[in-house]
């Protein structure tokens, strides 16, 4: 059955805006809709900066109402309207004196979700909150209704002056861009990992984190010192949905910036017949648990850029990005670890600085994923090449070198 996309973005016009918005979702749109809805096929409706609450409504309505699966992704930021002080998502007209009137009221998410049946519907929010709203969260998390999954976060007040970006929902969005669909609850620990510098260096209260049954104010993230996630799954995530082998084989695949290159060795072989996009059939593969094929896939698009593009390009380094984050799907931390540590090495060795977004969050994902290995001698030999990055790349968050060496001498003394 077909599934349901909805996104939203929504921010105020003006002096108002906490958040830019909108400028996460080219990112989402350029993800393919059955991923974005963990479905085989799935129809997208897009708001983007609705002047309106009624539009609003009429499109969650009708979304709420569609068979089969429903997955909303909703970035903006909250305000209280000032007689019943009830959070609302502010629209592109609001301000403060008119919240009541040009706002989107919050319970009308939960009142349009209640009747779908429980474990249909997955919403994926990154907002942000002016500091009545952040004060009245803290004791009254936010909620969309009982039988609705709730991931996301809300971050406090930015700085005066300071127009925030949407981190949480861009990290989803590429985490989705390599075409793998984890777990929901895989993907919202994902997405907080990769932001966890970003939330470290702002100063002022952490954010809301959300998920079912589950609500933080105030936790970092990932928690110092094991850099290891908080609510780490009881079991096996479930296997993604199957996908069948195609009758025929699938056509050549396109790099993103050279659709008429074809993969090494299959030239001629399929009438020049070209998909129009690599990652349909990496996430096939994963889909159907062929780890190695997807990661194989990978690397010769790498290989393949390398030859096109050189070495340092972007095109590389992404589908460096790629294997790695396919590593990682496929619970192979070290494999994940080297490949995190190689894209940060290839990302300096090409003129990025050290303090550059990328080069960070490259280098606190070779940390998180080195902490997942269980070989010590591997755990070892990785920890060194770490720490010699971590020397160059210390990070945002305090005493991240320090924790390598504290491990690196633990292991020491194991056998």
């Amino acid at each position: 059955m077909p599934g349901t996309v909805l996104l939203l973005a929504a921010s105020p016009v003006g002096r108002g805006c906490l958040v830019d918005a909108a400028s996460v979702l080219p990112v989402l749109a350029a993800v393919a809709p059955p991923v974005l809805s963990g479905t085989e096929t799935a129809n997208v409706v897009e708001l983007a900066d609705p002047l309106e609450p009624q539009a609003v409504l009429t499109r969650l309505r009708a979304a709420a109402t569609a068979p089969g699966p429903l997955t909303m992704f909703v970035t903006g930021q909250l305000q209280l309207d000032r007689r019943q002080r009830l959070p609302h998502l502010a629209l592109a007209r609001t301000t403060p004196a008119t919240v009541r009137y040009t706002a989107f009221p919050w319970r009308w998410v939960a009142d349009e979700l209640r009747l779908r049946p429980p474990g249909s519907t997955t919403v994926f929010v990154d907002l942000h909150a002016d500091t009545d709203t952040w004060e009245f969260l803290a004791g009254r998390p936010l909620t969309a209704g009982p039988s609705t999954e709730l991931y996301g976060r809300v971050a406090p007040p930015p700085s005066r002056r300071t127009v925030a970006q949407p981190a949480y929902m861009r990290a989803v969005a590429t985490l989705l861009r390599s075409g793998h669909r984890p777990s929901p609850d895989q993907l919202h620990q994902q997405a907080l990992t990769r932001i966890a510098g970003e939330e470290n260096s702002r100063p002022g209260a952490a954010d809301l984190v959300l998920a079912p049954g589950r609500a933080w104010a105030g936790q970092p993230w990932p928690p110092a010192p094991e850099f290891t996630t908080v609510t780490a799954p009881p079991h096996a995530p479930a296997r993604p949905p199957h996908l069948p082998h195609p009758a025929v084989p699938p056509p050549a695949p396109s790099m993103p910036s050279a659709s008429s290159v074809q993969l090494p060795g299959q030239a001629g072989r399929r009438g020049g017949s070209v998909s129009p996009d690599p990652h349909e059939e990496i996430t096939a593969a994963v889909r159907d648990g062929r780890h190695d094929d997807a990661f194989a896939l990978a690397a010769r698009w790498e290989r393949e850029a390398l030859r096109t593009h050189g070495a340092g390009s972007e095109p590389v380094l992404h589908w460096m990005e790629v294997r790695a984050d396919l590593a990682m799907f496929a619970g192979d931390a070290e494999r994940s670890c080297r490949g995190w540590l190689a894209l940060a090495a290839n990302r300096l060795d090409a003129g990025q600085a050290p303090g550059a977004p990328e080069v960070e969050s490259a280098v606190d994902r070779a940390h998180h994923q080195w902490g997942r290995i269980d070989d010590p001698a591997r755990a070892r030999e990785l920890g060194a090449e770490l720490a010699r990055l971590r020397q160059r790349v210390p990070g945002r968050r305090e005493g991240a070198l320090d924790h390598v060496r504290r491990q690196l001498s633990q292991l020491q003394t194991q056998t």
